[in-house]
Parts: C-alpha cells; structure tokens; sequence
C-alpha cells in the first residue's frame, strides 16, 4: 500500500468510531500522511451567551484535524498537549475549515500546526498540537505501521 492509501484506510477506520466528530458535524474533506482538512458548519447550539461558537468547539475542531493527520501513518498517536489562540469569532452559519499539516516528527513525538478559517478563508483559530505515537500499535492491524522509510 501506498502511504496516501494507508492514511485513507486510517481515516476511514478512525471516522467510523469518532462519535464526537460525527456529532458536531464535521467532515474529513481531505486526508494524506501527516496531513488533513476537516469542516464544520456553526449551528444555533453551538453558539455561546454572547451569540458566536463556544470557543471550545472550535478547538474540538482543530483537535480532531490533529487527530486524523497525526494518526495517518497507522500508528496509534495520542495528544500529549495544545496550544490554540483564537484570533476571530465565529458566528451561526459560519462555514469552518481546519487544516492540520505536520511540523516535525521524530521519533515517538509530533509538532503539527493547525489553522481554522471561515468560508471567506479568515483566520479563526491557531492551533499546535504535540503528539506521542505509542510505537508499533496500529490504528487498522494488518496494515504497516508508522512512516514508511523513516528512522524511530
């Protein structure tokens, strides 16, 4: 298998038990080893006392982005910390994108960055993740796991 091929089969295997995702309605619109695009429309329960999206349901947001592109070498990788700013409300119909693409990866431990935007492509959110890649335990057994090519 390919490794674009390994990160579709873990986003697809992953999407099936993501519950919380599934229940905010988000979407993995694109995935790919070490990358990924999640959307999330802003609905009327989302919104906070002041009428914007609760700023954690944002974060929920870019941490689920980090969760599919940290996870996308079939190794079962788990957040060890955040960080997130955010830069922008959003508001009741707010189309949100985020994209994760990775920093670094080394070893057991990942740097990835994170940028939520609305549909007229502003900055929303910065997020930084760090991930912890508990080694040799896959996300879809049977597959290879880890980054093909790469020194742990």
């Amino acid at each position: 298998m390919t490794p674009q091929e390994i990160a579709e089969a873990v986003r697809d295997a992953m999407w099936k038990n993501d519950r919380a995702s599934r229940l905010l309605g988000m979407r993995v619109t694109a995935i790919g080893p070490g990358t990924a695009t999640m959307t999330m429309a802003v609905r009327e329960d989302m919104l906070n006392g002041h009428d914007i999206c609760h700023g954690g349901l944002v974060t929920t947001l870019a941490d689920s982005t980090f969760a599919f592109a940290c996870n996308s070498y079939n190794e079962v990788t788990v957040a060890s910390g955040f960080d997130v700013n955010l830069i922008a409300a959003s508001r009741r119909a707010d189309q949100l994108t985020a994209v994760a693409r990775e920093v670094n990866r080394a070893g057991r431990t990942g740097v990835y960055d994170i940028d939520v935007t609305n549909q007229r492509g502003e900055a929303v959110a910065a997020f930084r993740g760090r991930s912890y890649a508990i080694k040799g335990r896959a996300v879809v057994e049977g597959l290879p796991v880890g980054r093909i090519g790469r020194e742990d």
